[in-house]
């Protein structure tokens, strides 16, 4: 794995919970589910996305953000990449570095070009990934701990080389069945203490290990594939989730979180909600 990188960093991550101050998205409007690259775009194939309800979606969650004091930045979308919209995949922010992903489907590449022209002309330092594949939706950050899918869309040469790049996080592979996609799709942290977890994705070993470190909140199948492991914490134990995936909410509203339900029902047929949809650049 080969690294540049732009000096000025204006970039700082050390979880996936604490308060979110600037983020990147992508606005969905040339989302279209072209090559089924995962089970939820098998579904909706044939219905495939309504564009103008999906940018009314991605709108309405864009000004949540924005009622709730982040800073939000748009990379202007290119015909050329239909999922763009995902922006979590496409880079990732680990301490004061912004990583930007080599990314697994065809589908999908290039779209790393358009990070990197739009972090050098905000200024803001990043390191290209070069060599292994390997793509932020699979990348969770809690501290000083690293954990990434291994994956068709993440090798375990990629996760070897991150650590490498990385020496003052444990980084620690998690394999899972991959028909989910990406790790945040079934494992996801929102404290220093709790977690998400849909754990019929994972082995029983996996599970436990992470059963040490966290109270795991189990998200029933319906749920995950309706997403409901890809909320967006935002800081202050606030998580943004779908209104839809109740179960998930009402246990959240339990443990003491405050959920903003914002319909995201559009975007997430092509396999991805709240935290696909967002790439942190500060967090503090």
């Amino acid at each position: 794995m080969s690294s540049s990188i732009i000096e000025n960093s204006s970039a700082q991550c050390q979880s996936e919970y604490d308060p979110l101050r600037h983020v990147l998205l992508c606005p969905p409007r040339y989302m279209e589910i072209k090559d089924v690259i995962n089970d939820v775009q098998k579904r909706y194939k044939d219905e495939n996305i309504n564009v103008d309800k999906a940018l009314h979606q991605h709108n309405a969650f864009i000004q949540a953000l924005k009622d709730q004091g982040i800073h939000t930045d748009l990379i202007e979308p290119s015909e050329k990449y239909p999922e763009q919209v995902f922006t979590r995949d496409i880079g990732f922010t680990l301490g004061s570095a912004v990583f930007i992903s080599e990314m697994a489907s065809e589908i999908r590449q290039g779209e790393e070009q358009e990070l990197q022209k739009w972090m050098e002309a905000h200024e803001i330092s990043f390191k290209q990934l070069a060599g292994h594949r390997i793509e932020g939706g699979d990348v969770i950050i809690d501290r000083d701990t690293v954990f990434v899918g291994v994956s068709s869309r993440t090798s375990k040469k990629a996760i070897r080389d991150l650590q490498l790049e990385l020496p003052d996080f444990e980084v620690i592979p998690i394999s899972f069945n991959e028909k989910y996609l990406h790790l945040d799709c079934v494992f996801n942290v929102l404290s220093p203490t709790e977690a998400l977890i849909f754990p019929e994705a994972l082995d029983m070993a996996t599970v436990q290990m992470l059963a040490e470190r966290y109270t795991l909140i189990r998200v029933n199948e319906q749920e995950q594939f309706a997403l409901g492991t890809n909320v967006l914490s935002i800081g202050d134990r606030k998580v943004f989730s779908q209104p839809q995936n109740h179960q998930v909410n009402k246990q959240l509203t339990a443990r003491g979180f405050h959920v903003i339900e914002v319909d995201f029902s559009e975007i997430i047929k092509s396999g991805g909600a709240f935290r696909c949809c967002t790439m942190p650049l500060i967090r503090l």
